[in-house]
Formats: structure tokens, C-alpha cells, sequence
């Protein structure tokens, strides 16, 4: 009786954790085409985690490591799926970067080594863990933080440094805009343009009723 009540327990136990993760990826779905709130929301949890490193006066070692675990992420962010340095590869799956002007005149949308949403999900996540890091006293190790913060300065200088220079060697932008739209796509235009409407005016002597009018 024992062993079966405890199967039904451990049943119980992981059909909830699956109801949970179920629901938090629903959600998690839903939140994909929403990013200005998304990011919004990131930059609540990193305030909050910056003001209570603010008032604890400690616990710099684990700001200094998420300041670098975001900074890699970053650097992913702005990165081409495939390297350009990588001349022994090849793609044709349309996601590389164009190597002729043929190329660079087709639309293609840029392919990002860490999608935005991951990117998201990854800095979130981070954010995350730092704060609950903060109620160990364990990860509270006494470092000097001004050297820290010049250390990272500098990290985040030379690292941006090399991606800006790695983005003008092989030309590319780690924005994509869409395809270009004309004012008027779309629209027709001239005699027939737009349906009837569109037409010419009606020639003289031509009734309202569809047919020609005759003088008596």
C-alpha cells in the first residue's frame, strides 16, 4: 500500500510540474510579438537589482558577472548567423550574408546567431538569478568595486570596439527594416485603376441609366 501511494504521489507531482512548464510556455508564446513590453520588464528587474545592490553596499562580484554575461549575450545579438570569416562553409539556406552585388540587392533579412527572443529570455534570466544570488551571503565575496567597474569598462570598450570594426570589414548591419515600400504599391492607376471608379469621365450624351441619350 506504501510503495503504490507514493507512485501516485510522484504521478501527481510531475503531471503538476508539467501543467506549470506547460503553462509558463503558453505564456511565453503569447509574449513573442509583444517586445516593447517584454523589455520594458527587463528594465524593471534590472533597476530593482541594481538598487538593492544600491542598499546592500555588497555583492558587486555577482553585478560585475552579470555585466559580462550580458555583454556576451549582446555581442550574440549583434553577431551573423554564419561567420563571414568562415570562407571553407557553405550555406544555401538564403541566411547567409551576400558576397556579390547580385546578392546585396536582394532583400535579406539579417540572421542573428541569438534570436532577439532568446536574447531576451537569456538576459531575463540572468537578471533573474543575480537577484536571487543576492540573498546568499555566500556569492558576497568584499572586492573593490571601482576596480571592477574600470575593468569592465574597459572589457565593454575593446569588446564594442571589435564588433563595430567585424561589422564595417564585412558590411553588414544587425538591423533589418523590411522590404522597401513604395508610396503607392498596390494601388491602380489610370483608366481602369481601382475598378469603375477609377475610370474616365463619361463622354458627353452618355445617360446615367447605361445608355446613349438621344435628342428629340
Amino acid at each position: 500500500m506504501m510503495e503504490g501511494s507514493d507512485t501516485d504521489d510522484a504521478s501527481s507531482l510531475e503531471a503538476k510540474a508539467a501543467n506549470v512548464r506547460r503553462a509558463i510556455q503558453y505564456w511565453l508564446d503569447k509574449s513573442t510579438i509583444h517586445i516593447v513590453p517584454r523589455w520594458i520588464l527587463f528594465a524593471v528587474l534590472l533597476l530593482l537589482f541594481f538598487l538593492r545592490i544600491y542598499l546592500i553596499q555588497g555583492y558587486f562580484i555577482v553585478a560585475y558577472g552579470l555585466g559580462i554575461y550580458l555583454l556576451n549575450n549582446f555581442i550574440a545579438f549583434l553577431s551573423p548567423l554564419e561567420d563571414p570569416t568562415d570562407v571553407g562553409g557553405s550555406r544555401d539556406d538564403g541566411l547567409s550574408l551576400p558576397s556579390t552585388s547580385k546578392e546585396g540587392k536582394e532583400y535579406r533579412p539579417f540572421a542573428r546567431r541569438l534570436p532577439e527572443f532568446k536574447f531576451w529570455m537569456a538576459c531575463a534570466r540572468g537578471v533573474g538569478t543575480s537577484v536571487l544570488m543576492t540573498f546568499f551571503s555566500v556569492f558576497d565575496v568584499p572586492v573593490f568595486w571601482p576596480i571592477l567597474l574600470m575593468y569592465f569598462g574597459v572589457l565593454f570598450f575593446m569588446t564594442m570596439k571589435r564588433q563595430i570594426a567585424h561589422m564595417w570589414k564585412h558590411k553588414y548591419v544587425p538591423i533589418s527594416f523590411g522590404k522597401s515600400k513604395y508610396k503607392d504599391a498596390g494601388k491602380e492607376k489610370g483608366e481602369f485603376g481601382g475598378g469603375m471608379s477609377g475610370s474616365l469621365a463619361q463622354p458627353a450624351g452618355y445617360g446615367a441609366g447605361g445608355g446613349v441619350s438621344r435628342r428629340r
